[in-house]
């Protein structure tokens, strides 16, 4: 049905002898008995294979993030109330992104845009089943967001025919409930559709009348992405569906480990792993931090960024660990700090945010959670030359309020590239972890 990327699944079981108590158990112990671990590919998302920034492609993903996270704080209210805002945050209009214009450079130069290559996927995206029997789907795993929805049959937009598309009456154990799903894209387009409970698995893992939807309209921006669909794995205080993510309704009902990880830094594959971290992706301890916020985001707080030697150039603020988004994005005040440090550097689209700096001298950075300094390597801050033979480069790093918060941060694949990241919804901790050198 698609020939975009080969996606493997891998299961691999590892014996280990660590007991945790979970918030449902009430003193009982659930032992660890093995890490599922599933494998897929992915290409690199905004660099083009000349080496060329892809800006209409980071435009319409920058856009993307913004009504997500949008869409995030319209459920939060809904389901906790204003109270439950962070200082600062709010709901932010939605973002139009209908046409892209050239690239700031291009608008300069009068040069006109290259090509794109063939490189489509952004998303880190692997297989999981649904039904009985089972069906299968293509879903891009996002930590920042907690509903699952997939096309259904009868879904009737030009997006559809390249999905795969659940088919309820297909399934035994699906059963219809009330309600309608629905997210907002900027285009004018609609993800929308029906809602029902069935059986999800994903790479071993198995939740039992886990509630999704099954999408009759998608959004035309999909229509050429490899995805079905999506997968959160945030809280449920951020859903819009109101339930259980399917995570935490598998580690319910299943004598599994209550943490899944994340290794996003291979060029032959990434991983996820179910039920414990999966030590062939990380080397040494985990460094762990508490959830600091009750939004539904994963956010930890007090942390700083170093850059080019200078300590703590910014500090003290929050960070919302998303792996449903590439490019890194904090308060423009503070990222204009940052990029203080950074020689040659300056604003290089100032709608969306990003910035520009010497391609021969990309910056040392660095965040740190009290712990280690978890550096970002050249290759992932580096984001590709703003023009065909131009010396300069756009940054992973750009400024944008996103209602989440006036001192938060948002850490996309940018900064999970660079560590293991283990996210613990018993605890309520993320980690990270040193990566295994390939």
């Amino acid at each position: 049905m698609r020939n975009s990327a080969i996606f493997i699944l891998l299961i691999t079981s590892v014996i280990n002898a660590v007991a945790i108590g979970s918030p449902k158990s009430r003193g009982r112990t659930r032992r660890t008995s093995q890490v599922n671990t599933i494998r897929f590919h992915k290409r690199k998302s905004f660099t083009r294979l000349d080496g060329v920034f892809d800006y209409a492609k980071a435009v319409r993903s920058v856009a993307t993030t913004r009504n997500k996270h949008r869409q995030n704080m319209i459920n939060l209210e809904r389901n906790l109330g204003r109270d439950a805002f962070p200082e600062g945050a709010e709901i932010k209009p939605l973002v139009h992104y209908r046409n892209v214009e050239p690239s700031p450079t291009l608008r300069r130069t009068g040069l006109s845009e290259p090509l794109t290559d063939e490189n489509k996927d952004t998303e880190w995206a692997g297989p999981i089943s649904i039904g009985t029997p089972y069906q299968s789907f293509l879903i891009d795993f996002d930590t920042g967001s907690s509903d699952l929805w997939v096309p259904s049959s009868k879904c009737n937009t030009s997006a559809c025919p390249s999905k795969h598309q659940y088919k309820a009456a297909k399934s035994r154990t699906s059963h219809p409930q009330p309600g309608v799903f629905r997210i907002q894209y900027g285009d004018g387009s609609r993800v929308e559709g029906s809602i029902y409970t069935d059986t999800v698995n994903v790479a071993g893992v198995q939740a039992q009348g886990q509630i999704f939807s099954a999408v009759t309209n998608i959004s035309s921006l999909l229509a050429d992405d490899p995805i079905d669909g999506i997968l959160g794995l945030a809280f449920p205080s951020i859903s819009q569906l109101g339930h259980a993510p399917f995570f935490q309704t598998a580690t319910q009902q299943q004598d599994i480990h209550p943490s899944f990880g994340f290794y996003l830094a291979s060029n032959n594959y990434s991983a996820l792993s179910l039920g414990g971290p999966d030590r062939t992706f990380f080397t040494g301890p985990i460094e762990t931090h508490y959830v600091s916020s009750p939004t539904g985001f994963w956010q930890i707080g007090n942390a700083y960024m170093n850059v080019n030697g200078n300590r703590h150039v910014v500090g003290k603020f929050q960070t919302v660990i998303d792996s449903g988004t590439t490019i890194m994005f904090g308060p423009p005040k503070d990222v204009t700090k940052v990029y203080s440090h950074v020689p040659g550097s300056r604003l290089f689209d100032q709608k969306n945010g990003l910035y520009e700096f010497p391609c021969n001298s990309v910056p040392d950075v660095a965040f740190n959670w009290g712990g280690e300094d978890w550096t970002i390597t050249p290759e992932n801050f580096n984001l590709g030359r703003t023009a065909t033979g131009s010396s300069m480069c756009v940054g992973a790093l750009g400024q944008m309020d996103l209602g989440l918060g006036s001192n938060v941060w948002l850490l996309g694949d940018s900064f999970m590239k660079n560590v293991y990241t283990d996210f613990n919804i018993a605890t309520k901790t993320v980690g990270f972890a040193r990566l295994v050198v390939d």
